[in-house]
């Protein structure tokens, strides 16, 4: 069965980069997990790898790039759950500064990842499922200003 395109995304337990250690640790995306699959997408580009950065505290995702003929592309991978982005420049944090992912993005699939387009990580959190964030998750949230889906994925919280 498909999934409903209009359906909310759900913000599981991890996305934020928050976690409580009486709940245990968050689910992980190792870095050798990220860089085969950055390695593969870049031989789907016809392109090499770049720089890799693994994710550390308070950052919540790896950092890659993929370098073909038409430029740097920055890949974003959320260090808690399989989800890919793409974005315009490598930043510590971001909130809406996304791009669409490049025609060998696919190859992230292979791997178990999600790619994420920035229609989705642009969504309001007005229209994403938020009730299994807890409230110190909401209180950096609103803290911090952030009001899309990919600045809660992607941020560098402290």
């Amino acid at each position: 069965m498909a999934a409903d395109k209009d359906a909310a995304f759900v913000l599981p337990r991890g996305a934020t980069g928050f976690f409580q250690p009486k709940d245990g640790p968050l689910p992980e995306v190792g870095r050798r997990m990220f860089r085969a699959a950055l390695y593969a997408a870049a031989r789907a580009a016809t392109g090499r790898v770049g720089q890799v950065e693994e994710q550390a505290c308070p950052r919540t995702f790896h950092t890659g790039t993929v370098i073909t003929s038409a430029g740097e592309h920055v890949v974003l991978c959320h260090a808690h759950r399989p989800w890919i982005a793409f974005a315009e420049e490598l930043r510590d944090w971001y909130t809406d500064e996304f791009l669409a992912p490049p025609r060998w993005a696919h190859a992230f699939t292979g791997f178990g990842f999600a790619v994420f387009d920035r229609a989705r990580l642009t969504t309001p959190l007005a229209d994403v499922d938020t009730s299994l964030l807890t409230p110190g998750e909401w209180r950096d949230i609103r803290l911090y200003g952030i009001t899309t889906l990919g600045g809660v994925l992607f941020n560098s919280w402290d």
